[in-house]
C-alpha cells in the first residue's frame, strides 16, 4: 500500500492506494486531514482564511463566525456575518456580496451555508 499526500487549496487529502502485482488498482481511503481537531476549539486554516477575506470585504461588520461543517475537510463552511454594508439590501443581495468575497474559496467548496444581518440600529 501506498501512501501519497494531495494538497487542494488550503485543504490536506492523505490517499491511501492500494498495490496488486505491481499494478496501481484502487483508491482504499480518502482522509481529509485540516491540522486540526474537528471538536478543536481552534480555527482551521480554512476558517481562518475564509474570516479574514471577510473582514477586509466587510470592514463594519459587529460579528462574523465561520464554522467548517465537513468536520474539518474544508469542503463546507457556515458563515454568520453581521455588517453595517448589508444596511438597505435584500437577503439575496447580501448573500451575493458575501459570495463574491470568497469567489475563489467557493471554487474548492462543497456547500456555503451563510447568514446575514444588519446590526440594530438603536
Amino acid at each position: 500500500m501506498a501512501l501519497l499526500t494531495v494538497r487542494h487549496g488550503w485543504q490536506q487529502f492523505r490517499l491511501s492506494v492500494l498495490r496488486l502485482n505491481g499494478i496501481s488498482s484502487s483508491l482504499v481511503k480518502l482522509r481529509c486531514e485540516s491540522g486540526h481537531s474537528p471538536t478543536s476549539q481552534q480555527p482551521t486554516l480554512g476558517e481562518e482564511n475564509i474570516r479574514q477575506k471577510l473582514q477586509l470585504k466587510f470592514p463594519k461588520a459587529t460579528f462574523i463566525q465561520v464554522n467548517d461543517i465537513s468536520g474539518g475537510c474544508g469542503s463546507m463552511y457556515e458563515v454568520q456575518v453581521v455588517a453595517e454594508e448589508f444596511r438597505g439590501s435584500r437577503t439575496v443581495a447580501q448573500h451575493r456580496m458575501v459570495n463574491e468575497a470568497l469567489k475563489d474559496e467557493i471554487k474548492s467548496m462543497h456547500g456555503l451555508r451563510i447568514s446575514t444581518l444588519v446590526p440594530d440600529s438603536s
